[in-house]
């Protein structure tokens, strides 16, 4: 951090402290609601979703070879193939706009094209079959089927439109390097690798595995019911690969690694929730802003109305699967159905948090670009969505 962004902060503190009316009841009130939502985020995310995806991405920053990555998701891989991969990922991933953070910071820093790894930054918490099901199912199959249709649509366009806008910086990250290779001394084979790994998407799979509805039956519930007794094999299997197919160095490189995505990633998310706590504060609880504000500003089908529905999703923190209530009393309160699904494209796979952490990863003006594309289509699906079934 250079030394004048630390006196801009410094100064910023000081200015929110000296003006701030901190004891009227509503500012009080959203600081209340910023702290709880830290709390919430804490209890609910940070074991089961959180720390999982940290470790997988120390995981592919020490074990995944550079030549790996840019064979499947470079700027010169095949087209079809990254992007399909990238585009469907979330389908299995119940993550959402925070968690899959680490995973993206390490597909990109181990040199995935800037398209490739945009992809899969919005498909991860957009595309996710329990959020889909769950929209069908509450808001309508039309909006459930929507959701899945434009999810993956816009991750395949986003990376795209992505890769062509800074074709001249992907190019420059690989510019001069060499990649060499894996060590001939490796003692693991790509099947090893390959279950190592997956055995930790599969522990942060069921680990998060959200909680169905009270009257769900069928495969849901029993999978939930058993999601503790499958993590703990999950993890005793791990521990089996760790100690016969790893070295002492490097599970410690892979610790260092992952250690290395906390100290980068955690400080900004957490001031992150903050703000969009105390700015929005959590679902049926009052901040700053007031939700029935939201709700009065994106009625009907209008352009102003789904623009203003993309920004608030854009802006707000959803955890994964907390979108479809939040989105079930603004549509009470006469939300426009084209305004709905431009939330819910807008809203899991983006957020406060998750834009100042984006842009640590890849700079300002690619994170700033993101954003507004996915704002921009997520207003024109809305419309068109509007049109047709509003």
């Amino acid at each position: 951090m250079k030394e004048r962004t630390k006196l801009f902060l410094i100064g910023a503190v000081f200015l929110a402290a000296y003006y701030v009316p901190w004891s009227h009841p509503l500012i009080r009130q959203s600081g209340l609601e910023a702290f709880m939502m830290l709390q919430e985020y804490a209890r609910e995310h940070v074991l089961t979703c959180l720390i999982p995806a940290f470790f997988i991405a120390g995981a592919i920053a020490v074990f995944v070879s550079q030549a790996a990555v840019l064979k499947y998701f470079g700027a010169q891989a095949n087209k079809i193939l990254s992007y399909s991969v990238a585009s469907v990922s979330g389908t299995i991933l119940a993550v959402c706009s925070c968690t899959v953070l680490p995973l993206f910071a390490g597909i990109y820093t181990r040199g995935a094209g800037i398209g490739p790894a945009t992809a899969f930054l919005y498909s991860g918490p957009a595309i996710n079959v329990l959020a889909i099901s769950l929209t069908a199912k509450i808001l309508g199959w039309q909006l459930g089927l929507a959701r899945a249709i434009g999810a993956v649509f816009f991750a395949v366009i986003t990376g795209l439109l992505m890769a062509v806008i800074f074709r001249k910086d992907d190019a420059a990250r690989t510019t001069g390097k060499i990649y060499v290779p894996e060590a001939e001394g490796k003692q693991r084979t790509l099947l090893q690798d390959t279950l190592y790994i997956m055995t930790m998407v599969l522990i942060l799979v069921f680990a998060a595995f959200a909680k169905p509805a009270p009257d769900a039956t069928g495969l849901w519930p029993a999978i939930f019911t058993a999601k503790w007794y499958i993590t703990i094999a999950l993890l005793i299997a791990l521990g089996l690969m760790l100690k016969a197919w790893f070295s002492g160095d490097e599970r410690k490189s892979w610790v260092e690694s992952t250690w290395g995505f906390v100290k980068q990633i955690s400080p900004l998310l957490a001031g992150g929730v903050l703000v969009a706590g105390f700015l929005l504060g959590r679902p049926g609880h009052p901040a700053l802003i007031p939700e029935q504000w939201i709700g009065g500003l994106v009625g009907g089908n209008s352009v102003s109305a789904n623009l203003i529905a993309a920004l608030a999703g854009a802006l707000m923190y959803f955890a994964t699967l907390t979108e479809v209530p939040i989105l079930q009393g603004l549509l009470g309160a006469g939300m426009g159905k084209g305004p709905a699904l431009a939330l819910l494209l807008a809203g899991p796979a983006l957020s406060l948090p998750n834009m100042l952490v984006i842009g640590s990863v890849m700079g300002v003006k690619k994170t700033a670009t993101f954003c507004v594309i996915i704002v921009a289509m997520s207003t024109i699906a809305g419309i068109i969505y509007g049109s047709l079934f509003g």
